[in-house]
């Protein structure tokens, strides 16, 4: 016997309580995918449920009508599943209001981000997402989506054109700018967007970009809850625990974290529900990008390499958790600001737990996309850190090295892999065309979009690369990591 669909008209009949009340639209997220609604909604949900407020959220997709075509039968509104070894809980989720596909009809995504009631516009977009050189956070303006915005700037494509046209349009009706936040991992993601939106809006109208850079806000933050994507076994989940049907849920672990800072303006009850607010997010970004991505990013391409599917069979493979553990200590904290009355070795040892969380199936090839947008910030920038102190690099080099294996395209045992990175036709290309070990790390690194043109002219790092590359092909992942902890221990 079928469910009843998860709808506003069914919503009585849930197994689960459902007390919110549907907010009014005060807020508008660009990229409207599963971590938003699993971790960003949460916090708006609970900050309405506490204090009020008309803080619904508009919901855009900048690519995809899938999300909206899911999420509009059902009146967005959808469950939010948390997952541990004890406990299966499920909350159905009221604060998504309208989901709105940029490319149908940008116009609307730009009314609703100009409209009174619109205080708040966050962004969770992946790293890909800003259209800039991850080596230096330049905007990158012969992308192609940027050359399209600023030759139309009406109607854009990139969330920086939206942004900007939406200020614009703000400007021009005599309307205060909109707080904007966005939640991706990188490295003073506030300060970056605001400097990839002002020299976009630079490049249009000069006076505008004053008046951005004077008067609108961009906070920066850090996000942290492990989010995998949704499969059929959640889909399932959802059924049996709301007794409804439920085409868009999300799982999440219980953990949670978003810490940002201080900004003036309207905004939902969120110190009530858990958020930090905070002078300056840096060390808290640092350490979560730096020994959490970090670590993911470590774990999905040895993981990977290694056969596991998921981060929880990754780490449970005592040659890899060793390899974390010593990445961490050796390598990373003594080169990672923590923030103060932290204590690191905690913080790494609730990683661990949470990694070991079996119930959250996160791939280790959904943590690998990207990788090319990513290692800048996770890997990079310790590397970096380090060789300017005539430090050891041998754990973090082995990661790119694994990264370089992986976006060759073809495990160790010659089955394709299914790369996805904006620069994946190119990797493969290049480092394909090559033979042998120090040529394919050398083409590789030539990718200065990626190394800037300090690391991949470093010969500490191109030599420390090259041998722990050698050593994946030779004897692959597994015992890679064993003979680099042999290393190591001499």
């Amino acid at each position: 016997m079928s469910l009843p669909r998860l709808s506003s008209a069914n919503v009585g009949l849930a197994r689960v309580p459902v007390t919110a009340m549907r907010p009014a639209p005060g807020i508008v997220h660009l990229g409207i995918g599963a971590f938003f609604r699993a971790q960003t909604a949460v916090y708006i949900e609970e900050a309405i449920a506490k204090a009020g407020g008309d803080w619904g959220v508009i919901g855009v997709s900048l690519r995809s009508p899938l999300q909206r075509d899911l999420l509009a039968p059902q009146d967005c509104l959808y469950t939010a599943i948390e997952r541990d070894t004890r406990h299966t809980r499920a909350t159905i989720m009221t604060v998504l209001r309208e989901v709105l596909v940029a490319p149908e009809n940008p116009a609307a995504v730009l009314e609703r981000m100009a409209a009174p009631s619109t205080h708040i516009v966050t962004l969770t977009i992946t790293e890909k997402g800003y259209c800039h050189d991850p080596a230096n956070g330049a905007l990158n303006v012969e992308h192609p989506e940027i050359k399209h915005d600023l030759a139309n700037p009406r109607a854009p494509k990139s969330a920086v054109g939206f942004i900007v046209e939406a200020l614009r349009l703000r400007k021009e009706r005599g309307l205060t700018p909109f707080v904007t936040i966005t939640c991706d991992n990188l490295p003073k993601n506030g300060k970056l967007l605001r400097g990839l939106v002002c020299a976009f809006a630079d490049r249009i109208d000069p006076e505008l970009g004053r008046w951005i850079a004077s008067a609108a806000t961009f906070p920066s933050c850090m996000v942290d809850r492990i989010v995998p994507a949704t499969t059929q076994r959640d889909i399932d989940d959802a059924a049996r625990l709301t007794g409804l049907a439920d085409a868009a849920p999300v799982t999440h672990e219980p953990y949670r974290q978003w810490v940002i800072e201080t900004f003036a303006g309207p905004r939902p009850a969120w110190d009530q529900c858990g958020v930090q607010f905070v002078a300056d997010v840096a060390p808290y970004e640092n350490m979560k990008l730096r020994l959490l991505n970090a670590s993911h990013s470590a774990l999905a391409y040895l993981g990977y390499l290694s056969g596991y599917e998921t981060i929880a069979q990754a780490i449970a493979d005592d040659g890899l958790k060793d390899f974390v553990i010593r990445l961490w200590r050796d390598e990373i904290i003594p080169a990672t600001a923590i923030p103060q009355g932290v204590d690191a070795l905690s913080y790494t040892d609730a990683l661990l737990a949470r990694y070991a969380n079996s119930e959250i199936r996160h791939r280790t090839w959904q943590i690998a996309m990207d990788g090319s947008q990513k290692l800048p910030q996770r890997i990079l920038e310790t590397v970096r850190a380090r060789l300017e102190q005539n430090l050891p690099i041998d754990r973090l080099s082995l990661v790119v090295a694994a990264w370089i294996r992986y976006v060759r395209g073809i495990d160790e045992s010659g089955t394709d892999i299914d790369v996805r990175d904006p620069f994946a036709a190119d990797l493969r290309t290049a480092i394909g065309k090559v033979g042998n070990s120090a040529d394919e790390v050398k083409a590789a690194l030539a990718f200065t979009a990626i190394f800037g043109t300090d690391l991949s002219a470093d010969a500490r790092f191109r030599d420390a690369v090259i041998l722990s590359y050698e050593a994946l092909k030779k004897i692959g992942a597994k015992r890679a990591v064993m003979a680099n902890a042999m290393t190591q221990a001499m």
